[in-house]
């Protein structure tokens, strides 16, 4: 069976702590797809402690770019493993930055927002995570995949065309993960809230109250 669970917040939110303690409850072989990269100083140290939180056993794959390449190669290298594996990737929104920065390869124009490679990288992933809920019912190993991401529509809309993309491209991803993730969870004070569940969701909660003329 295959398992995918979405993780929200905003920063310092306890959401990496979530996913690291969900993974850790799955019990299967676990592998790490980190999308940052060390560009500074204060990144690096970041990292750092990124990486003393975790256990040292855990397998590692650095992919700031072709996530749905990274995550099919960690699920292609546990296939040796009868009991399944469990895919945390931290964080969707560096992924998602790193995406609109890239190069565009026709201009190589650094100050573009690559939006063409963006939405290849984004549908890619959308594509995998389908395939794999499709798969479930015949995968006879168990596949869980944690995805991290930050939640910034909260706040005022940005300055900027890069800033607006970027809070843009993040509302419609989360969006459109959430609709095929089995579970989704939003931090806060590093208190998780469960916005949907394999069993209910809170839009169903909605329409249970609605139903009853209670709203």
């Amino acid at each position: 069976m295959s398992k995918i669970r979405l993780v929200i917040g905003g920063a310092r939110s306890g959401k990496s702590s979530l996913a690291e303690q969900h993974a850790k409850a799955s019990n299967l072989p676990v592998t790490y797809i980190a999308t940052a990269q060390a560009f500074d100083d204060e990144m690096q140290q970041r990292i750092a402690q990124h990486q003393a939180d975790r256990p040292e056993h855990w397998r590692l794959i650095e992919s700031p770019l072709l996530l749905a390449k990274a995550i099919t190669s960690a699920i292609s290298e546990s296939n040796a493993c009868e009991q399944g594996s469990c895919i945390l990737v931290d964080c969707l929104t560096l992924w998602l930055s790193n995406s609109l920065c890239k190069p565009c390869a026709e201009t190589h124009n650094t100050t573009d927002v690559n939006l063409a490679y963006w939405q290849q990288e984004k549908q890619q992933l959308l594509s995998l995570l389908k395939s794999l809920q499709q798969q479930a019912s015949t995968e006879s190993r168990t596949i869980e995949i944690i995805l991290v991401s930050n939640e910034v529509g909260h706040g005022i809309v940005p300055m900027g065309e890069l800033s607006r993309q970027f809070v843009d491209q993040a509302g419609w991803l989360h969006q459109a993960l959430a609709s095929v993730a089995d579970e989704v969870e939003f931090v806060m004070a590093g208190l998780p809230l469960t916005l949907k569940s394999a069993t209910k969701s809170c839009s169903q909660d909605i329409q249970d109250i609605d139903t009853k003329g209670k709203l």
